[in-house]
Formats: structure tokens, sequence, C-alpha cells
């Protein structure tokens, strides 16, 4: 056997190159849709997070590292088993009025997506004294051109490329140095009856389980032609998001407990993007750290935006049955593209508004959670009932899932209930 060779199949042998490039030609949309997962909203939830509890969230954000893999998954199957998007699946096994209930839901979590990303990017933009109308207009309109103008695996390395600018955030946690006995001790301390905890877990849960992932995601496979002799690699390509999108919120979390929660040895309350980044960045170096925070805010709102406007046009269209596809021109998809549009639009008129754009962001995740039993129960009603089946969850993965599934919608909704009642 030739060095590098593994064997496929009894006797055939396929080389560990051809297998990579065989990956890479699968890859992008788990990772596309994991990047846009740490958005805008969900790094100023990490940062918040971090501030105000320390590293007592920490262990959080590990556990949902397998929970948003699961659920991916099942998008992914789903995808390209059946060659359909979430809403049009939803439509033919559950009726049209059930489909327009769930892409109700899609259109509120898209549009408090775009509001969160148009926040991100006005936020860096005043840092560096640009007006909020400049930079979020212009990030409008490069993003409409991009889209209008390319095919969707154009669009996919676009965001690829951007998103991977948050990875910065890996650095400046270690630039912090936070201290291992005040990381381990945060990971076993779980103050569940304080309403303010809770409030942040379940902007956490909403901020890495998101209902437009799920739209996004399985739109995604289909779009770009995959199939299901593509799950192995589409499946990894989930797992690797699912991990990297974790690390970012770790990365953020622990660079705002390390240097304002422990400087402090008390909650510190955000109000602000630019404070976030005034707060942090001293403990950095000044230009450096205004630098690195404007790199991992710019990527991950850039692609978060791209994701977020394009499932709502995409799962709106597999409702009203309007022609949806990036390989289609304005002329051929109208609807497509004037839908995206109208969600950029709308996420610049509403930062524009002058809204507080930190507490907007955590309710925009809180919304999010209590958006999982309608989103989560959709998936797994179509995992069990839409395939066939070598592909259909049954047996103990099956009650699994459907437990794992239950268990974190629920507890979304009781620690987003239990800390609006409470206050933030």
């Amino acid at each position: 056997m030739a060095k590098g060779a593994t064997q496929v199949e009894g006797t055939r042998r396929i080389p560990k190159r051809v297998r990579w490039f065989a990956f890479l030609a699968v890859a992008g949309p788990g990772l596309a849709v994991m990047l846009a997962d740490t958005d805008a909203g969900s790094l100023i939830t990490a940062a918040q997070s971090g501030a105000q509890w320390g590293y007592t969230l920490l262990s959080a954000q590990i556990v949902l590292i397998p929970i948003v893999f699961i659920a991916q998954e099942l998008t992914v199957r789903l995808g390209l088993v059946t060659g359909k998007g979430h809403g049009e699946l939803i439509r033919q096994r559950f009726g049209r009025g059930w489909a327009w209930l769930s892409v109700s839901t899609l259109a509120v979590a898209c549009a408090g997506a775009i509001v969160s990303e148009m926040s991100g990017i006005a936020g860096v933009g005043l840092m560096w004294g640009i007006p909020t109308w400049a930079s979020t207009g212009a990030v409008g309109l490069f993003l409409v051109l991009m889209v209008v103008t390319g095919s969707y695996k154009r669009v996919e390395r676009v965001a690829i490329g951007i998103g991977l600018f948050e990875l910065v955030f890996l650095v400046t946690a270690v630039l912090a140095r936070p201290d291992p006995a005040q990381v381990a001790e945060g990971l076993l301390d779980v103050p569940v009856g304080d309403s303010g905890y809770l409030f942040l877990v379940a902007a956490n849960i909403g901020a890495v389980v998101m209902p437009w992932m799920i739209f996004y995601q399985q739109s995604a496979v289909v779009d770009k032609g995959l199939g299901p002799t593509h799950l192995k690699g589409a499946r990894l390509d989930t797992a690797v998001g699912a991990v990297v999108t974790q690390l970012v919120m770790i990365g953020m979390l622990v660079t705002t407990a390390a240097t304002l929660w422990a400087t402090n040895q008390s909650a510190v309350d955000l109000d602000s993007v630019e404070q976030i980044s005034d707060a942090i960045t001293p403990h950095l170096g000044d230009f450096a750290g205004r630098i690195l925070f404007s790199m991992g805010m710019i990527g991950a709102s850039l692609v978060a935006a791209i994701v977020a406007s394009l499932t709502a046009a995409w799962g709106l269209g597999e409702v009203a049955g309007y022609r949806r596809s990036l390989e289609s021109s304005p002329r051929q998809a109208p609807w497509f593209y004037l839908v995206f549009g109208g969600v950029m639009v709308l996420g610049v008129v509403v930062v524009e508004s002058g809204v507080n754009l930190v507490d907007l962001n955590l309710f925009v995740q809180v919304m999010n959670a209590l958006l999982l039993p309608i989103v989560l129960g959709f998936l797994y009603l179509l995992a069990l009932k839409a395939l066939p089946d070598p592909y259909r969850l049954r047996g103990f993965y099956a009650w699994f899932v459907g437990v794992l599934l239950a268990v974190t919608a629920a507890f979304g909704v009781y620690s987003a209930v239990a800390g609006i009642l409470g206050g933030p």
C-alpha cells in the first residue's frame, strides 16, 4: 500500500490527499453558519457574561458544543437526503399554516440578527470616529452588491474568509492572562438561584442555538448541490464549526472576565460596543487591542449579516413559493433579492434609531431562547418523519436527541422567563 493511503470499501484504497480535497468540496455551509452563530450579538452576550459573572458561564459554553452540533447535524441530514429546505419540508409534512408559523419565527429571529450585526458594525465605526449612518450604510451596500453579483460558492468563500477574523478573540484571551485558579473555580460555580445569572444563561443558549441557523444550513447544502453521499463530510464540516464557534465565545468571555471582572472582583455592566473595547484594550495595549477587537467584531458582524439575510430570503421563499437561489439573477428571482435587501435595510434603520445596542442584543438572544420550542420541535419531528429509513432518527439515539433538545428548549425558556421577571 502506498504511503498515506487508506482502505475504503474492502480493497479499494483512496489517497488521503484525494479524501482531503473531497472534504473541501463539501465543506463550507457548516463552518459558515457556525462562524455566523458567533455574531455581534453573541460576542456582546459573551462579553457581558464575563464582565458580570467572571468565569461562571464558561461551563455553559462547553456544554453547548455537542448540543449545537446535534441540532445542526439533523439539519444537514434533512437537507442532503430530501433536497429540500426547512420551510418547504414543514409545509409538505405539516401543512401551510404550520409552515407560516415556523417562518414567522424565522423572520423575527433574522430581523433581530440583522439589527445585532449592524449594531456591531456601528459600534466599531464609532470607535474610529465614523458616524453610524456611514458605517452601516457602506456595509449594507457592500453586502447587497456582493450577493447580487455572486454565486453561492463565491458568497460562501467570502463569508468564511471574513468570519475567520473572529479567531482574534482567542489571541485576546491569551493576552489577557486569565488566572487558572479563578477559571477552575468559575467552572464549578453555577449560581442558578440568581435571576441575573439565569437571564445571561438564556441569552447564551439563544446566542448559540438560533432559528436562522437551522433554516440557513439546510437551504445552503441544497443550493450548493450536495446530496446523501456527502453526509460524512458535511457532518465533519459541522463538527469543526461547532467547536470553532464556541472557542470564539470562550475567547471573548475569558477576555472580559480576565480584564474587567477579575480587576474589580465584581460585576461590570457594559452599555455599548465602544465601552467593551475601551474596557479591555488598555489591558492588551491600546492600539493593538482596538485593532484586534475591531477585526473580530467586524468579521463576526459581516458573516452573520450575510447568513441571516440570506436565510430570511430562502426561508420565506420556501413557504411562499417564489424562486430562491444565489445561482439565479435578480431578474430571475426578484423576490429573493428584494427580501434579502429589505432585511438589510431594516437593520440599518433600527440601529440609526439610537436604541441601547448592548441591551438590545441581549434581548435578541433571549428572544431566540423563547423561540426554541417551536424551532427544535419542528426539527425533531422532521428528523422522525421526513427521512427514509437509512437516515431516520430511531432507537436509543432518537430518544437521546429528543430528550436533549427538549431539555435545551425548556431550560432556555425557563431561564429567559426567570431572568426577565427578576430583571437582567
